[in-house]
């Protein structure tokens, strides 16, 4: 059985306990339960969440484990020095040591890091740079690994984090079933950034959510107004309309952001070539992504896979 410990203290963000399902349902998807599953702190007892209710916990040195899940919270609190102490030592016994959101200061603070690459929230990515800039942080990333440092950014990223140690551990299939009995997405891809385009396309309607959503999941098709209407169970001028008083674009401009960030995701995590990923994107073919790009980057996808080869 894989023991796995959160690590938590006072004023933690309680959105990090969901990760906690994600290893309740995967135990629910084996013969026999796979994850043990420990609350841990410094001193045990109760430890007051960011809500002011406190959680039951044992104290963290009754055990070693083989993967440490550190907490993140709304902050950036200091760690005590007893637990900076804990996550040296858990470095040396533990097959992973992973952090949610804030969490990465923790491990930062700790010495882990360094050298290393690693993510956090965004929107404390400036502060965590200026404190430790030997760390490689990523911080337009769903969540990094590197070795056994497996680092999320922040809030509903810890439940991607949870199913990328699932699936490391049983597979994508059992990971994906997890993902469906939690009614999410199967777990994003950890080079996706944190900033996804239907978040800023931020449709209202759960008609023209539901259009973006099947469009993101049939990107190679042509993917008309037409079609997208039918989905959203509207005639296409209707939908058109809508689409538009709600998120201020037309649905062509919305579907080109899907595809320009679906072929972004493809050239940053893979070694694909330009016409595949043009052709798997929907656009067909490299010349009118290439034109897309210059849109929304100022620059041809070619520039920035060198960008990033070099970076590398």
């Amino acid at each position: 059985m894989v023991s796995v410990g959160i690590l938590l203290f006072p004023e933690f963000q309680m959105l990090n306990l969901s990760t906690t399902t994600v290893f309740e349902f995967a135990n629910l998807e084996m013969p026999q339960p796979f994850y043990r599953v420990d609350l841990v702190s410094e001193k045990g007892g109760l430890v007051k969440s960011s809500m002011g209710f406190a959680i039951d916990t044992v104290p963290f040195g009754l055990r070693p484990y083989d993967t440490l899940l550190v907490a993140g919270d709304n902050d950036v609190l200091e760690a005590s020095p007893g637990m900076l102490a804990y996550l040296q030592q858990a470095m040396l016994k533990s097959r992973r040591v992973t952090s949610a959101c804030t969490g990465s200061f923790h491990l930062a603070a700790a010495g882990l890091l360094e050298g290393r690459k690693a993510t956090t929230h965004w929107y404390h990515a400036r502060a965590f740079r200026q404190a430790y800039p030997n760390v490689r942080l990523e911080e337009d990333r769903i969540f990094t690994v590197d070795g056994p440092l497996w680092t999320s950014a922040g809030m509903t990223a810890c439940l991607d984090l949870a199913l990328a140690l699932v699936e490391n551990d049983l597979g994508v299939e059992v990971a994906r079933e997890v993902a469906r009995k939690l009614v999410i997405y199967h777990r994003r891809a950890g080079g996706q950034s944190q900033f996804s385009a239907l978040l800023e396309i931020d449709p209202k309607s759960d008609r023209v959510q539901t259009a973006l959503a099947y469009a993101r999941q049939h990107l190679q098709e042509e993917l008309s107004v037409e079609q997208l209407a039918e989905v959203a169970h509207l005639s296409p001028r209707q939908f058109s309309r809508l689409f538009r008083s709600e998120t201020g674009q037309t649905p062509a401009k919305a579907i080109e952001r899907l595809r320009i960030e679906a072929a972004r995701l493809m050239l940053e995590s893979g070694d694909h070539a330009i016409d595949i990923i043009a052709r798997e994107t929907g656009f067909g073919d490299p010349e009118r992504m290439r034109r897309a790009f210059l849109r929304a980057f100022g620059q041809p996808p070619q520039m920035m896979r060198r960008a990033l080869q070099l970076q590398a």
